[in-house]
């Protein structure tokens, strides 16, 4: 797994929080509220997640640890999209082509 540079995760993490609290000050302003969510996406981007506090909490949690840490970290966290197969092994299923 590719990590990005700390350095850049801090600046990107700093830019949105900076973003974030613009637009808590003014959320009608859709030039800021726009740039906010530009900010969030890149840090999803960036740290692999799919929701921009997701993304935030994990550059939090990447700047604290090692990258070691941080990955131990990522690989004993279950992962929502791995499906659970029920029925026979797919090599006991037969195909119905033929019959």
């Amino acid at each position: 797994m590719l990590l990005p540079a700390k350095a850049e995760v801090a600046r990107q993490l700093r830019r949105y929080r900076a973003w974030e609290r613009r637009m808590l000050a003014s959320p009608a302003d859709r030039a800021v509220r726009s740039t906010f969510e530009d900010s969030g996406y890149t840090l999803c981007v960036l740290m692999g997640k799919r929701c921009a506090r997701e993304a935030a909490d994990a550059a939090e949690r990447y700047l604290r640890s090692s990258v070691i840490a941080y990955l131990q970290e990522q690989s004993d966290l279950p992962h929502a999209s791995a499906a659970v197969r029920r029925g026979p092994p797919r090599s006991a299923e037969r195909s119905t082509a033929g019959r």
